[in-house]
């Protein structure tokens, strides 16, 4: 059959749309190229440690050798399966900074500032305190408090008021700088992830959902896109829309399914093969993320989940506690202390968040260090490195090249400096010397620039934050225009992460969820002219 409107990826922002779409009566196909979100871990907010690095979850990318890095390469998880990376990220529910969306207004798109955007954040939000001006309630997307307390945070954010910033009962007001705990979307214990809050929730009869589904090309008829091919099991099917394809791949999959398409850098497409539909050099480029800094202390007399974890006795209250309670450390977003800060005097809004952790370990999927300790990760909001994603071959199922550059400007490796200087400022304070701390993370003595800058290579690594890479913009060597619809093509549109001009100022997926909900009042829109 013909379907209005098919839709690539089922992850936050695919979910989303179909949803929407679905319940205005349109009929829509769901495309998603990997499994079904029946994993027990991803339902279990401490899963993400056996969702992420699993390739029944992840697609298990990594970056090409980064130079900032000191030749070092990450993994680069993204979600392979529904609901995408909301089924195995850090479960955050963050906006950015008004600045930031009233940034994109001033760059030419109309529609995209803070004030524009609220009521698209409100929408499909369930406010654990209820309705305000700033909150919505009622909606599919649950934002709890967390559901466990560590007295080693408490100092932790004390030393920070100690050393200057506000303590915060809210990170989403526009305004984020200051210190508290994050809200998390979880109900009760449980993960929250778009397939359950979207798709299960989904009254229009016209969705079918098709899983493995992976997409091979967009199928381009006289200048405009008429549907997908696609393959299921080996076998290569092809389906039709009426009204609109729309991309919600992700960052990294959707420059990929264009370029697979004939969109993106001709010379690049030349290479692997590909005809060049359209010359578009920045479908791919522009690649923005968050680096962040584990920086670490071991402590002394500290109750951490290095110590908790540490027997079988341990892990035993802990599994108990949470089957009885869905409470402890089982119900734990990966980091539930927050801080928002400004690494030097003079800037108009915080560019440093910090994650902070009551645990250690060498890095992410290692076990925890034997000896308590707490890792205070801080990361540059506004990075000036740009990066890319570029196809490696014609095979759609080849991972792209990622390479984000990370470091790669002497402005973010200045940050960088001054964010490690800081957050040893924080631990200096007198609420964390009750535990006599002793940096091991990255360990360097000096403060000197240049070994501070070599040390944030040895320790950075993803916050798993990919954006920007088929960018929207006013200009017309943006593949996007405001309406998210890709330039010189009729009926097509991308909606995710990677459409964001420019980076938020915090986590991306409540900004993704967003994006999508503006997108689908878009498309209803015009749907209705």
């Amino acid at each position: 059959m013909t379907w209005d409107y098919i839709i690539v990826g089922a992850g936050s922002a695919g979910c989303v749309l179909a949803k929407r779409l679905a319940d205005a009566g349109h009929r829509i196909l769901l495309l998603e190229a990997g499994g079904r979100d029946n994993y027990h871990w991803v339902h279990i907010p401490m899963g993400y440690l056996y969702c992420i690095g699993n390739p029944r979850t992840d697609w298990m990318y990594r970056t090409a050798s980064e130079a900032g890095l000191n030749g070092r390469s990450l993994l680069y998880p993204r979600g392979k399966l529904l609901g995408g990376c909301s089924s195995i990220n850090g479960m955050l529910y963050l906006r950015g900074q008004a600045a930031d969306y009233d940034g994109w207004r001033q760059m030419g798109l109309p529609g995209w500032g803070w004030d524009d955007l609220l009521p698209h954040f409100k929408r499909s939000e369930d406010y654990v305190e209820g309705a305000s001006e700033l909150h919505g309630a009622g909606g599919e997307w649950r934002v709890e408090n967390q559901r466990l307390h560590w007295e080693v945070l408490d100092r932790w954010a004390e030393a920070a008021q100690a050393w200057g910033l506000p303590q915060v009962a809210d990170f989403n007001t526009g305004d984020n700088e200051g210190v508290g705990y994050f809200r998390v979307n979880q109900r009760r214990g449980w993960r929250m992830n778009t397939a359950k809050a979207f798709l299960r929730t989904a009254t229009g009869q016209g969705l079918k959902v098709e899983t493995h589904a992976h997409t091979r090309r967009i199928l381009i008829e006289n200048g405009r896109a008429v549907g997908v091919e696609y393959d299921r099991g080996g076998e290569i099917r092809t389906a039709k829309a009426a009204a609109e394809v729309i991309l919600s791949a992700g960052a990294i999959g959707s420059p990929q399914i264009l370029q697979l398409s004939g969109f993106g850098p001709a010379a690049l497409l030349r290479e692997h093969g590909l005809p060049v539909l359209r010359d578009m050099p920045e479908v791919g480029a522009n690649l923005q993320d968050h680096l962040q800094l584990r920086c670490a202390w071991r402590l002394s007399g500290a109750k951490t989940l290095n110590t908790l974890a540490a027997s079988i006795w341990g892990k035993a209250r802990i599994g108990l506690e949470y089957a009885l309670h869905r409470s402890g450390p089982m119900s734990m977003a990966p980091s539930q202390l927050g801080a928002f800060s400004r690494s030097r005097p003079g800037l108009a809004t915080p560019d440093l968040e910090y994650h902070v952790q009551p645990l250690s370990l060498e890095a992410f999927g290692q076990p925890l260090d034997d000896f308590p300790a707490i890792t205070a990760s801080v990361c540059n909001l506004r990075p000036e490195s740009r990066g890319t994603v570029r196809i490696a071959s014609p095979d759609p199922h080849e991972p792209p090249v990622i390479a984000p550059n990370y470091l790669g400007t002497e402005g973010d490796r200045r940050t960088a400096a001054d964010a490690i200087r800081q957050a040893r400022s924080i631990m200096a304070q007198a609420p964390m010397q009750r535990y006599a701390p002793q940096e091991i993370r990255p360990g360097v003595a000096s403060e000197a620039d240049e070994d501070l800058m070599r040390a944030a290579g040895d320790i950075g690594t993803t916050i798993f934050h990919p954006t920007c890479t088929v960018r929207m913009g006013a200009d017309d060597a943006a593949p996007l225009d405001a309406a998210l619809r890709l330039r010189g093509v009729d009926g097509l549109r991308v909606v995710d992460a990677s459409a964001m001009p420019r980076i938020t100022s915090g986590n991306t997926n409540a900004p993704t969820i967003m994006i999508a909900e503006k997108a689908a009042a878009m498309i209803l829109a015009a749907a209705r002219r």
